[in-house]
Order: C-alpha cells, then sequence, then structure tokens
C-alpha cells in the first residue's frame, strides 16, 4: 500500500460502506472487491474486510433494530452454529488462487442477487429450526473462510425464499454479519498473529459511510436502485479476481 493509494482506497471504502450499510450489510464484499482493485493480497484483504465488517455491522443492527425491524426468532437459529463455524473458517488459510476463485464467486453472486432481485415479495413461511441451523452454520464457515460476514447470501436467501420481507431481511443479516465478523477475526488473528496497520485509517472511512448509510437505509429510502449500481462494482471486481493470476 502506497501513501499515493491510501486515499483513494479510503474514498472508495466510505462510499462502499455507505452503499451496504443503506441495504442492511456490513461490505464486506465491496471492501474485498476494491481491495483487489488495489491488487492488495489476501492475507491482507480478509482481516481488514472483517474489521470494517464488525464497525460498519454494529452501526447497521442499531439502526434497523431502533427502526423496528429485527426478529429475534428468525435470526438465533441462523446464528448459533454459524458463530463457531467462522472462527474456523477465519482460522484457516486458503491458497492465493483458492482464495481468489471463491472470493470472485461472492463478488458475482452478490452482484447477481443485487442485480435481479429487489422486490419485496411477501413472507410465506419462516425456515424450520433444524434447517435454519444447518444453513446457518454452511454460511458461517463460508463467512470466515471469505473474510465476508455470511449476510451477502444469507440475504438473498431469506428474501428468495420468502422468509422474510426486505427491512427485516436487511436486520437480520446486520446483526448475523457482525456475530460471524467478530468470530471469523478472532479465528484469523489466532492463525496469522498479524493485522494491518492501515487498517485503523479505513475504519474511520467505514464508521462515516455506514452510519450515513445505515440511518438512509432504515428510515428513508428503497434499496432497488443502490443495489443495481452496487451490482457494477461487484461485477467488475469479481471477474477480475476470477480471470487474473
Amino acid at each position: 500500500m502506497t501513501a499515493e493509494q491510501l486515499p483513494l482506497l479510503t474514498a472508495a471504502i466510505l462510499v462502499v460502506a455507505f452503499l451496504y450499510s443503506s441495504v442492511g450489510h456490513a461490505g464486506a464484499s465491496g471492501y474485498i472487491a476494491v481491495m483487489s482493485l488495489f491488487s492488495l493480497a489476501p492475507d491482507v484483504i480478509k482481516p481488514t474486510a472483517l474489521a470494517l465488517n464488525i464497525l460498519v455491522a454494529s452501526i447497521a443492527t442499531w439502526q434497523f433494530w431502533r427502526a423496528g425491524h429485527f426478529s429475534w426468532r428468525l435470526f438465533w437459529p441462523f446464528a448459533v452454529l454459524a458463530i463457531p463455524m467462522a472462527f474456523v473458517g477465519g482460522y484457516l488459510t486458503l491458497p492465493t488462487h483458492v482464495f481468489k476463485i471463491l472470493a470472485g464467486v461472492v463478488l458475482l453472486f452478490s452482484a447477481g442477487r443485487f442485480l435481479f432481485h429487489s422486490a419485496d415479495d411477501p413472507v410465506e413461511s419462516e425456515p424450520s429450526r433444524p434447517v435454519a441451523i444447518s444453513l446457518g452454520g454452511f454460511l458461517g464457515l463460508l463467512a470466515g473462510l471469505t473474510g465476508t460476514g455470511g449476510g451477502i447470501f444469507l440475504t438473498p436467501l431469506l428474501l428468495l425464499k420468502r422468509w422474510a420481507r426486505t427491512k427485516s431481511a436487511a436486520a437480520v443479516s446486520a446483526l448475523f454479519i457482525l456475530v460471524n465478523s467478530v468470530s471469523g477475526l478472532l479465528g484469523n488473528l489466532s492463525s496469522t498473529r498479524h493485522f494491518p496497520p492501515f487498517a485503523a485509517i479505513l475504519a474511520v472511512a467505514a464508521v462515516i459511510g455506514g452510519t450515513a448509510g445505515s440511518y438512509v437505509g432504515s428510515q428513508r429510502i428503497g434499496p432497488a436502485a443502490i443495489k443495481r449500481l452496487l451490482s457494477i462494482v461487484l461485477l467488475i471486481a469479481g471477474a477480475k479476481l476470477i480471470l487474473t493470476k
């Protein structure tokens, strides 16, 4: 990371935090996207993305809970197994080429989710406890491995299966991201004993963007237009990760 790159990266992190937090996400896939575009190493990207996730997810959780969108009954079955599995995923270090492919798939999946599904469908049912616990464990492991909080998968799952409306899915995903990111970062630090020093500067930008975005998203606007803008960034970054060595 050069001195010339840091201001641009910081500005990009602020924008990502604003956009993602407006739809109840902490921004990990977006942080991975911009840090990948700046050609940072995977061992830097993963802990930084998780740390920024913790900050922004904390803010988003508070804003969406305060606005009355959070459901504990929907949240806890997904979280109970996800938390220890996120620690395992964070502890493991993938080879660089595997990390790039996996992270690229995460980004492309996220892009497709934002691009093609923006409607707020009615709730048909809630998942059974065994199904939610099993899915939560898988998402927690994936969250730890990729340096995301898992919300980028949980939100579309809740919406596509019609287990929650958009704002409720955003609120549940925000706390899901928070607990998984804490667990994943602890696992990563237990393994590497290293944390990027410049992450503190990025954290300030993430807090500013996350505070503004979560307020706007929870109380002021709908998410459809923001999701489509995000999809463009994620498509570019996901393709870059998968197609470059």
